[in-house]
């Protein structure tokens, strides 16, 4: 789980301006508002990454230039979507890097070795595929639907990989648990009659 969470840190990075957006947003904040605050809380995180002389990964230098882009593009034609749509291109990003083929071999704890191999490969398309379908799904909100967008970025993102998180822990507990206990088996009677 540490391995995951240390993981999951620049994506949270990246996405808390847009978390913070969409907060600001629901709270009643103006557009303009929530566009200006949502920048500058970009620049002030990799400001305070730089002063804690802290290395800035390539991946929050990229998220503040988005920041930055779509920000400068939604004020300047006063339309927030443009920031909206942002954390679409990472979630095709991260899609894309999920496509590697066993990426998540290294979440799978050392007593399933040998038992669980092939569901962590398939699951690891499975999180591509949502990646993907999540951004698709920002996407369209965004544009279309721009209104309900809040509620969709406080909803579906997080309730979405937590679902799958869910999924994929209970699958692969319940086909290599009967596995790892009948290999345990085997090497208690093994032993038995070895002795």
């Amino acid at each position: 789980m540490r391995n995951l969470l240390y993981a999951a840190r620049p994506l949270a990075n990246d996405l808390a301006s847009s978390v913070f957006f969409a907060v600001l947003l629901v709270a009643g904040a103006s557009p303009a508002a929530a566009t200006v605050c949502a920048v500058a809380f970009g620049v002030l995180h990799v400001g305070v990454m730089l002063v804690m002389r802290r290395p800035v990964a390539p991946l929050q230098w990229a998220s503040l230039g988005l920041v930055l882009v779509f920000g400068a593009a939604s004020f300047f034609t006063q339309d927030v979507r443009f920031l909206m749509a942002k954390p679409s291109l990472i979630y095709l990003a991260l899609a894309a890097v999920m496509l590697k083929r066993g990426w998540m071999l290294r979440y799978l704890p050392p007593v399933a070795a040998g038992h669980g191999e092939g569901l962590m490969i398939a699951f690891g398309y499975v999180w591509a595929g949502l990646m993907a379908l999540t951004a698709a799904a920002n996407l369209v909100v965004a544009i279309w639907f721009a209104e309900h967008w809040p509620l969709y970025k406080a909803v579906f993102p997080i309730s979405s990989k937590l679902a799958l998180f869910a999924v994929q822990y209970l699958t692969i507990r319940a086909v290599v648990k009967p596995k790892v206990m009948a290999q345990l088996a085997a090497q208690a009677a093994q032993a038995a009659q070895a002795a």
